[in-house]
């Protein structure tokens, strides 16, 4: 078994890796279900998920259920159509992952196969989402979520929920996909997500999204020197400065081509003018 620094640098570099798996689609079929409405679906499921376990027992469990039926059909349909390279034949490949997954649930070989499920499917919902909800939104989604995170693990609403989540199990010992685990280290399902929706948001633009994945990786090992001080952080942090910072370095580029191009319409304008004078 792993140490906790090596399982979760593990687990932060397959959260990295998640934003460089989704290729650009545009998913014509659900255009007319295209809606700023659905913004509201990442922010919502942190809060909605801390306070309704809260208030009801059953959630955790709902959820667990919810995950093992979800998963493997959303994982398949990223292999089959949403990562890059995709091929339809790839989507059987969901099914050994989620028989190592069940037949080998407290080994690592189990508990990666159910990380891969995992991100996976947050690579389809990732595609999903962005295909229906305008592209400012899902950018102001991303921070709103990560700042929502951020707030209930700093006022300490998420433990107790969490830990709800993460001891509820399915019969017959079925892998337990509604959580992250490898090794010793845990993450939540949708510090995974809020991945696979910035790796949907920069598809179209393959270079950015590449930088984006090494930003990512960079930032989210440095958070995790934090956990010599504390016990719990919000994974979705690093997510949310990648796109700040991937959003500046954009505006940045755009300044200096608008000034290039002011300047060499002033240098142009000399010439012009001797050339009229000439005439």
């Amino acid at each position: 078994m792993p140490s906790f620094p090596v399982s979760i640098c593990i687990l932060s570099l397959v959260q990295a890796s998640v934003v460089a798996l989704p290729a650009a689609h545009t998913l014509a079929p659900l255009r007319r279900l295209r809606s700023g409405w659905w913004a509201l679906v990442p922010v919502g499921s942190v809060v909605a998920f801390v306070f309704g376990v809260r208030a009801l027992g059953g959630v955790a469990d709902g959820l667990t259920y919810l995950a093992l039926i979800g998963v493997p059909p959303l994982a398949a349909l990223a292999l089959g159509c949403f990562v890059r390279g995709a091929r339809p034949l790839l989507a059987a490949g969901a099914v050994p992952l989620f028989a190592l997954a069940w037949a080998d649930r407290s080994g690592l070989p189990g508990e990666a196969a159910g990380l891969v499920l995992d991100a996976l499917s947050c690579v389809s919902l990732g595609v999903l989402l962005v295909a229906v909800t305008p592209r400012r939104l899902v950018k102001l989604a991303i921070i709103a979520m990560s700042a929502a995170d951020a707030w209930l693990v700093i006022s300490n609403l998420l433990a107790a929920p969490n830990n709800s989540l993460n001891a509820a199990a399915p019969v017959a010992n079925l892998p337990q996909l509604q959580r992250v685990l490898f090794g010793s280290a845990v993450m939540g399902y949708g510090d995974l997500f809020i991945a696979g929706l910035l790796g949907a948001l920069l598809a179209f633009e393959p270079r950015t999204q590449w930088r984006a994945t090494l930003v990512a990786g960079t930032l989210a090992l440095l958070s995790d020197l934090l956990f010599f001080a504390v016990h719990e952080l919000p994974a979705t942090v690093p997510i949310a400065l990648t796109l700040i910072a991937i959003e500046g370095a954009g505006l940045r580029s755009c300044r200096r081509a608008n000034g290039r191009e002011s300047g060499a319409r002033h240098s142009s304008e000399p010439a012009e003018a001797v050339i009229r004078d000439r005439g």
